[in-house]
């Protein structure tokens, strides 16, 4: 089959498979992915207009088994421990399903903000490991709760910043090398907290646009091989900076269909290698802010449907490329 378009249907068929194969080793190796494979497999389905291609009250129960009374948060599968990241998704995944009243909202809550360090930076869970991944998770999953109000944002605020390169990027601890993937989640962290104010945006527009290769694809930094999943977190942070048009659109959409598997489904992280649930999401979302046609309108911010942020008044500033009607 030629690579020229999304096959929404092998993809879709794909997505349902994965929760399918329990009798599969591959299965039972990633139970500390779960929640985010379904929360990835959820909103891939939903930008495709296939929601219910997943039995929503199955997912919901799997979803709530994965609490920790304990704790007050969300562990990745039943009987893990709780995490800031299965968290996050486990918040993701029930508001996509509206059944978020099934949530302890103020116990989670109060373990989001318990892993605050003095530094302002997050942890992910009791054991200390930081990153500014977790704090766009804290950021992100407080907005979500409605409970942003709670957070100390100048001191979450200063961590992000003191995380800025020379080169306008971000890492992921004070000092560390600017990475595709830390830049959209300290862009996006401070576009909830509306502090977009304190980055030089001309010039990390020009960081993200250097991240496209001769083949269209997207690096996470300098003099890296192209990956699909940094279609989404480069042109996230761009499209919160209102800068995808910086990058060469049609390039990249030709990068990310040829990564697809057109016979049995799924996106990988660059052409010939084996597709996985994270390729696919991170691909489709890429190409829901690219304007692909027939997708769903895509939030960069929170990575869920634009229309549900849009509902719950957390809409910010960015701009996608404008929606094409198919050929």
């Amino acid at each position: 089959m030629p690579l020229d378009k999304l096959y929404v249907d092998k993809h879709v068929a794909y997505i349902k498979s994965l929760g399918e194969n329990k009798d599969d080793l591959t299965y039972h190796l990633t139970a500390h992915l779960r929640m985010n494979a379904i929360y990835w497999g959820l909103t891939a389905l939903s930008i495709m207009k296939h929601k219910d291609a997943l039995d929503r009250d199955e997912m919901i129960e799997y979803v709530m088994s994965c609490w920790d009374d304990e704790a007050g948060a969300f562990g990745p599968h039943p009987d893990h421990d709780p995490h800031i990241l299965s968290t996050l998704s486990a918040i993701q995944i029930l508001t996509m399903q509206d059944a978020l009243y099934r949530v302890d909202v103020p116990r989670v809550v109060k373990f989001i903000l318990s892993l605050q360090q003095p530094s302002g930076v997050f942890a992910g869970d009791s054991f200390g490991e930081i990153d500014t991944r977790f704090s766009y998770i804290a950021v992100n999953a407080l907005s979500l709760l409605g409970h942003l109000h709670e957070l100390d944002v100048d001191r979450t605020v200063q961590y992000i910043l003191a995380c800025k390169n020379y080169d306008g990027g971000f890492g992921n601890v004070i000092g560390a090398e600017s990475h595709s993937g830390q830049v959209f989640v300290c862009v996006a962290a401070l576009a909830i907290l509306d502090r977009l104010d304190v980055i030089d945006e001309e010039m990390l527009g020009w960081w993200l646009a250097e991240r496209q290769l001769p083949n269209g694809g997207l690096n996470g930094r300098p003099e890296k091989l192209e990956d699909v999943c940094y279609s989404f977190w480069v042109l996230s942070a761009l499209a919160t900076l209102k800068k995808i048009p910086w990058i060469d659109s049609d390039k990249l959409t030709a990068f990310i269909l040829s990564a697809q598997d057109p016979e049995n489904g799924g996106i990988a992280d660059r052409p010939g290698d084996m597709v996985d649930v994270f390729h696919t999401h991170f691909g489709i979302a890429g190409l829901s802010l690219l304007g692909y046609p027939g997708l769903e309108d895509l939030d960069p911010v929170y990575c869920m449907p634009a229309s549900l942020i849009e509902a719950r008044g957390l809409r910010k500033g960015w701009e996608a490329l404008p929606r094409r009607t198919a050929a």
